[in-house]
C-alpha cells in the first residue's frame, strides 16, 4: 500500500492535501487497522495526495485527560504539537472522533491551530465533489444499515448528517434506532470507561446499545470511531448475532462499493 510520511516528502519540497491522522487505534488495533486500509485504499484510488507521520505519531493524549492525568494529556499533546508545526501542517483528517475532538477542539490553546476535519465529514465532501463515485447498482441497494453516533462526533461536534449523507450515497435504506442523534445512547467506552473495569448494575451499556441496533433489522451497524467499533462487535458478539450482523464503518463501506477490498 502506498502510504507517505511527512519526513520523505518534506525533503523532496512535497506538501500533501491531507494530514492523514491515524490514531492508537488506527494504528495498533486490529480491527480498526482494516478501517485505516479501507480509507487508505479510498484516498489512493480518487488520488487524493496524502501523507502520515508514521512513527513521529503518538497518542493525543485524551485518554489520559479524560482519565484525569492533565500532567500527561499536555505532555502528550505539546509533543504532537511540535511535530505538526514544524512540518507547517494545515489540514487534518482522522477516523478517530475521539483525536478529532481533541486536536480540533483542545489542541489550539495549547498553541496547535489546524483545520481538522473528521473522515465522515470528508468522504461527504469527496462524493459531493464527484471525487468519489458510486454506481446506481450498489451492492447495498435496499439492504438496511443503521448508524451509531459517536459521542464525541455527534453531541460533542454537532455532526449528524455527514455520515448519513455517506450512507444515503450507497442507496442503501438507512433505518434509525429509537435513541439516535442529540438523544444517541453512548457505546459505553467513552470518557476513558473503555480502559476501566465495569461498574455495578444490571446490564452493560454496549449491550443495551446494541439490542437497539438488532430491533431495527438491519443487516449493517454503521460506525465511525474505534471505540464504538469495539463496544458495538462485543455487543452483537453476546448477543450470538455476529454471522447475522455486521458492524462496519463508513470507511470500509465506501471501499466495499468501489470495490477496493
Amino acid at each position: 500500500m502506498n502510504v507517505p510520511t511527512l519526513a520523505e516528502l518534506t525533503p523532496k519540497g512535497e506538501s500533501p492535501e491531507i494530514l492523514f491522522w491515524v490514531g492508537c487505534a488506527g494504528s495498533y488495533d486490529d480491527r480498526y487497522k482494516r478501517v485505516t486500509k479501507a480509507f487508505v485504499k479510498i484516498l489512493n484510488a480518487i488520488g487524493v495526495k496524502f501523507a502520515v507521520l508514521g512513527t513521529e505519531e503518538t497518542c493525543t493524549g485524551d485518554p489520559a485527560r479524560r482519565a484525569g492525568n492533565e500532567f500527561l494529556f499536555q505532555m502528550q499533546a505539546m509533543n504532537n504539537i511540535q511535530v505538526l508545526n514544524g512540518y507547517g501542517v494545515k489540514k487534518i483528517v482522522t477516523a478517530c472522533p475521539h483525536c478529532f475532538n481533541t486536536l480540533k477542539n483542545e489542541y489550539p490553546e495549547l498553541g496547535g491551530t489546524y483545520e481538522v476535519i473528521h473522515h465522515a465529514t470528508f468522504l461527504q465532501q469527496l462524493i459531493n465533489e464527484g471525487r468519489i463515485k458510486l454506481s446506481g447498482g450498489s451492492s447495498f441497494k435496499g439492504k438496511k444499515i443503521t448508524y451509531h453516533d459517536s459521542c464525541y462526533l455527534g453531541r460533542a461536534n454537532n455532526i449528524y448528517e455527514a455520515p448519513r449523507a455517506v450512507l444515503e450515497a450507497l442507496d442503501a435504506d438507512l433505518v434509525e434506532m429509537k435513541r439516535c442523534r442529540t438523544t444517541g445512547l453512548c457505546c459505553g467506552a467513552g470518557g476513558a470507561q473503555m480502559f476501566k473495569d465495569a461498574e455495578k448494575g444490571k446490564k452493560e451499556i454496549n449491550i443495551e446499545r446494541a439490542e437497539e441496533a438488532l430491533q431495527t433489522g438491519a443487516g449493517t451497524i454503521a460506525v465511525a470511531c474505534p471505540f464504538c467499533m469495539t463496544m458495538l462487535t462485543d455487543g452483537v458478539k453476546a448477543k450470538e448475532k455476529e454471522v447475522e450482523v455486521r458492524v462496519k464503518d463508513l470507511a470500509e463501506l465506501i471501499a466495499e462499493a468501489q470495490g477496493l477490498t
